[in-house]
């Protein structure tokens, strides 16, 4: 009877065990393990086979689309932005859809007086769609051979458009992604902070994945692709910009990143605003999971099946769900085993005091930025959860309501 229950007893601590360094292992790849991994093929790669040559950067003719909704307050200043980019007139064509806007939008965008030699078009319906139906009628109206898309929200450096375009002299890019920058203060409070350093952290990986091979998946503030690459997107598809990228890359082109191409954003007006958003993306996220399950064939696309799952698939599904078997796992051995299972726990439970600080703190415009970290990291991880759930039930619907910014 004891040997019995001793022998239970092993196997139940040796499955433990497991199941904590299994979770630990996910968590450190996903968000940590990735990136230095990166880090040492790109160096090896270096070595083997030097830095690649720079782009051209010749001009083409190009159509810059801005699907906005309801932005009356900003769309202005945003088509200024754009007219004031260095890109010659001549070779430029200015989309601007404005469908379901009830705010003035359309108002602004039907009296705005494009530079000579501008081609500018202004589409509006009454009816409100959803964003890529509105993307789908600008491309209607389009015909260049490069599509550049920029969210209505966002400011483009000057150089913004030229550098976006010389990719594309190198026929095996069918997509360029450029950075999107948050604009923090130097005492912000836990939206902006969080945001701001989760997108450097995330402009950094998309930078090194397309030195290894493509981008997983560009933002919709900025991003250009050739025509011949676009197809049409089911208009009941949730994050576009992503959808669309992923089905370019997957069709054997190279998604490139232009960190000098820059979309300067103000972060979300608060946390919560942060979370309507970040729910969102991770519903459209499963979406998107489900209609592209052929690139989980890392036997079929190589490398950017690699890519995909490592810096994509894992935040989206498993690293979520294995923040609490860790720290359950961790409760578990430190009762029955002791020791430095107990400090480990003990350190967990601080970082998520941290976060309920950050929660605290969250209106707070503090110098040290890094007390948000945890907070805006278990926010992400809650969304990644909440965002299954919504695509599960089938209740995020593409007319998503818009977070408000700063």
């Amino acid at each position: 009877m004891y040997i019995g229950c001793h022998l239970q007893n092993i196997m139940s601590e040796i499955i433990v065990r497991f199941v904590f360094w299994t979770a630990m292992a996910l968590l450190f790849y996903t968000y940590a393990g990735y990136g230095l991994l990166l880090m040492l093929l790109l160096r090896f790669r270096r070595r083997s086979i030097g830095e690649p040559s720079p782009a051209d950067t010749g001009q083409s003719h190009i159509d810059v689309v801005v699907c906005a909704f309801n932005e009356a307050g900003i769309l202005e200043s945003k088509l200024n932005n754009t007219c004031s980019l260095d890109y010659p007139h001549g070779k430029m064509h200015l989309v601007v859809v404005t469908d379901g806007s009830y705010d003035g939008t359309d108002l602004v965008a039907g009296s705005f007086n494009p530079p000579a030699g501008m081609r500018y078009t202004h589409l509006h319906q009454p009816v409100r769609q959803g964003k890529i139906a509105a993307f789908h009628r600008a491309m209607e109206v389009s015909s260049s051979p490069i599509v550049v898309s920029s969210d209505a929200n966002t400011m483009l450096n000057r150089e913004a458009l030229k550098l976006l375009v010389a990719p594309f002299n190198n026929p095996s890019i069918g997509a360029v992604a450029g950075e999107k920058r948050i604009v923090v203060a130097d005492r912000d409070d836990a939206s902006a902070s969080g945001e701001g350093l989760y997108w450097r952290y995330e402009s950094a990986l998309k930078r090194m994945d397309a030195n290894l091979w493509s981008v997983v998946g560009a933002a919709g503030e900025l991003f250009a692709f050739r025509r011949e690459a676009f197809e049409v997107v089911p208009e009941d598809t949730i994050i576009e910009d992503f959808f669309l990228s992923m089905r370019i890359a997957q069709k054997g082109w190279r998604v490139a990143y232009e960190p000098n191409a820059v979309a300067i954003e103000t972060a979300s007006a608060s946390v919560s605003e942060e979370l309507k958003r970040k729910v969102r993306i991770a519903a459209g996220g499963w979406q998107a999971m489900s209609r592209l399950l052929p690139l989980l064939n890392v036997f079929r696309y190589g490398t950017l099946s690699f890519q995909y799952i490592s810096h994509r698939v894992l935040r989206w599904t498993l690293a979520p769900t294995a923040l609490p078997v860790l720290y359950f796992s961790n409760l578990w051995l430190a009762w029955s085993l002791g020791g430095g299972w107990i400090l480990f726990f003990v350190l967990q439970t601080l970082f998520y005091f941290a976060a309920v600080a950050g929660r605290l703190l969250e209106k707070k415009s503090i110098k040290m930025k890094m007390l948000f970290v945890p907070y805006y990291f278990c926010i992400m991880n809650y969304a990644a959860i909440a965002g299954f759930v919504r695509w599960i039930r089938g209740r995020q619907s593409v007319l998503w309501e818009r977070a408000e910014r700063r």
